[in-house]
């Protein structure tokens, strides 16, 4: 009994996450691209003339750009191709992109063959674009795209409701603080992904949209 217990006694004892850590996972996990693209289509949307023909055009959205994109992860997933929803190996995203890029691709093709409102065509389109710029600078650095779906939210939807939204800039930092502790980004992986889908997501949505 005495040994048993003595070697019992020299395990160590399991560690739990920081508080920092916790707050770091739930930012990321409540804040991913899909939810983040599920809110930016609904508010898009519902800015529409005819609100319910925008949130009917939103489901589209989310649809080619979110569900279908999550049941791939999720699927690749299950046959071990990632080890979660975030994917957090740099060469699997360059699996994973291109699926994305086709889905949302068929979805702007539903959306022109049914004369889609122009701001939520340009709201699919500068998600393609995003994802389009991303996918290249994706083959040698790991580019937050946390980060770049988030930033160009906030880009979009200042074009949309006007200049206060930007203030939601905040959430992206907030975004770029989980990325960077929980060791799945640099702060220059963080930084360059919100430039990159602000300035990319924001030109394509007020040129096309216009």
């Amino acid at each position: 009994m005495t040994a048993l217990h003595n070697r019992s006694a020299e395990q160590p004892e399991p560690t739990s996450e920081s508080g920092k850590t916790t707050a770091a996972r739930r930012i990321t996990d409540w804040l991913d691209p899909k939810n983040v693209i599920i809110a930016v289509s609904v508010l898009t949307g519902l800015a529409q003339d005819n609100a319910l023909t925008g949130l009917a055009w939103s489901l589209e959205a989310v649809l080619f750009a979110a569900v279908i994109p999550i049941v791939y992860i999720t699927y690749g997933i299950r046959k071990g191709q990632w080890a979660d929803r975030h994917v957090g190996q740099r060469q699997r995203r360059l699996l994973l992109i291109p699926v994305i890029m086709t889905s949302v691709g068929a979805g702007i093709g539903g959306m022109l063959w049914l004369d889609a409102p122009r701001p939520m065509l340009a709201l699919v389109a500068a998600m393609l674009a995003t994802l389009a710029v991303l996918l290249p600078v994706t083959a040698f650095w790991k580019i937050s795209v946390h980060c770049a779906v988030s930033a160009g939210a906030v880009a979009m939807l200042a074009i949309t409701y006007g200049a206060l939204v930007w203030l939601a800039v905040l959430v992206v930092v907030a975004i770029a603080w989980s990325r960077v502790e929980l060791r799945a980004h640099t702060l220059a992986q963080t930084m360059a992904g919100a430039l990159a889908g602000a300035v990319v997501a924001g030109l394509v949505f007020a040129t096309v949209s216009a």
